[in-house]
């Protein structure tokens, strides 16, 4: 295995800038491979080489490198999900490291990650809790969300401040249960999670089965398409995902709140930050708080 290993999207060469706006929320070092407007006749033609010019141009790749010490099953779960939910059929690819092994190959790099009064640990690593401190065991596999990520740990210590106790809390895009199962720890009552992508329901439950918490209940749900509100509304909504499924999420997502509900939208990368809140004003809700660690922002929302 070498020290980096490529990470490549492959798509229609009109999806280009969406797959890059994906790819850049793990990394602003992308290398766009675009043969659309290559000249097939003429001076340029003669010139160029000629693998290029029988390259496919109707489709393109992003690509980026990933270092050896970051979690590629990560990366490559989180642009699952995110394709996922945004509806595109796109290709993932790597060079450097076999597809089987990715579940093992980082797991040398994953430690005991302190988040406030939550600290998150791997699952196969002894650890002793300090007085107070809630741990979540954490074995991600294919699905994202170690606590790794700016995304997840903005949303982990947000919740250590809202969440009081005997909430019912809903969970969208749950990748591998790890947010569930921070509000489960931190005392809500009740936990739903949902996530587009079979596998990584199948990685939430066996996490939450592993935790031995009986008040999370998963499955799989494109979005609020298969949420099941008949238990009642619900006091918190966290919403891990992307700015694009987050502005297409706020015109619905009210009527499976509480009044006054409070929803926690993550995800949401620097320059995409001013659209979000325009939705977010335009659908009833108002900004309590924002935090952001790096180029990631998330924002604490109140049902109006």
């Amino acid at each position: 295995m070498g020290e980096w290993t490529k990470l490549s999207v492959r798509g229609r060469t009109e999806e280009l800038e969406a797959i890059a706006a994906v790819m850049s929320m793990l990394d602003n070092g992308l290398m766009i491979e675009d043969y659309s407007d290559v000249s097939l006749d003429g001076v340029y033609g003669d010139l160029i080489d000629e693998s290029i010019l029988n390259a496919d141009r109707a489709h393109g790749a992003v690509s980026l490198f990933v270092p050896a010490e970051k979690s590629l099953s990560e990366y490559v779960s989180f642009l699952r999900e995110r394709f996922g939910a945004l509806g595109m059929d796109v290709k993932i690819e790597t060079e450097g490291l076999r597809e089987e092994d990715w579940a093992e190959a980082w797991k040398q790099y994953y430690k005991p990650i302190p988040l406030g009064r939550v600290t998150v640990v791997p699952a196969w690593q002894d650890y002793t809790p300090a007085k107070g401190e809630a741990i979540i065991r954490m074995d991600p596999g294919m699905a994202f969300g170690t606590g790794t990520h700016e995304t997840t740990r903005l949303v982990m210590r947000f919740l250590q401040d809202v969440i009081k106790g005997g909430e019912r809390v809903l969970d969208l895009g749950c990748g591998s249960g790890i947010l569930s199962l921070c509000a489960s720890k931190l005392g809500a009552s009740f936990c739903a999670a949902y996530d587009i992508d079979p596998v990584a329901v199948r990685v939430a439950e066996e996490n939450i089965r592993a935790d031995g918490a009986e008040n999370i209940v998963c499955g799989v749900s494109d979005l609020l398409r298969s949420v099941d509100a008949s238990g009642g509304k619900y006091d918190f909504v966290v919403a891990n995902i992307v700015a694009d499924v987050i502005i297409r999420l706020l015109p619905d997502v009210g009527a499976y709140m509480t009044e006054n509900g409070r929803m926690i939208v993550s995800g949401i990368i620097g320059p995409r930050a001013e659209e979000v809140r325009v939705a977010i004003a335009a659908n009833d809700f108002r900004v309590v708080e924002e935090r952001q660690e790096n180029d990631w922002l998330a924002i604490l929302i109140e049902k109006q």
